[in-house]
């Protein structure tokens, strides 16, 4: 018994600091929900412009700040969305997330200057989401 509630204790810690590491907690958090709410309504055989305009609505519910088709810079592409001036979300609709729909995300990101993205993929059974952190390419930056 002594053993499992330490366990308990020291594994409570481990999540409180892990939980002080994550770039926007409580924002990802609501945003995800709001993703797993849409996913639970529409299923995985949507487009991805249905799930877009319901994801949306949501935000305007629950008054959180959102962009929506953002410009990247100078170029054709676009953000899906740019939370709050602080969080990228790309939504995708297909079976499988691909190395590319990362380095799409991971290239808004670099482009942005924004830390952290948000890859959502409503095609799949389960709502599949992963953060991906901005990663600094300019070595100058690192050493200022």
């Amino acid at each position: 018994m002594l053993i499992v509630a330490f366990l308990i204790i020291a594994e409570g810690e481990n999540m409180k600091n892990y939980n002080n590491k994550l770039i926007y907690p409580n924002l990802s958090f609501e945003i995800v929900g709001c993703c797993m709410k849409v996913h639970n309504e529409y299923g995985r055989f949507c487009r991805e412009k249905q799930y877009s305009e319901y994801l949306e609505n949501l935000f305007k519910s629950k008054e959180i700040r959102y962009k929506r088709e953002v410009p990247i810079l100078d170029t054709k592409n676009r953000a899906d969305f740019i939370v709050d001036d602080r969080i990228i979300v790309e939504l995708k609709s297909k079976k499988m997330v691909t190395r590319e729909d990362y380095e799409q995300t991971q290239r808004y990101l670099q482009a942005t200057g924004l830390k952290l993205g948000l890859l959502i993929n409503f095609g799949s059974e389960y709502l599949f989401r992963k953060r991906i952190l901005l990663i600094e390419t300019d070595a100058r930056k690192r050493f200022q």
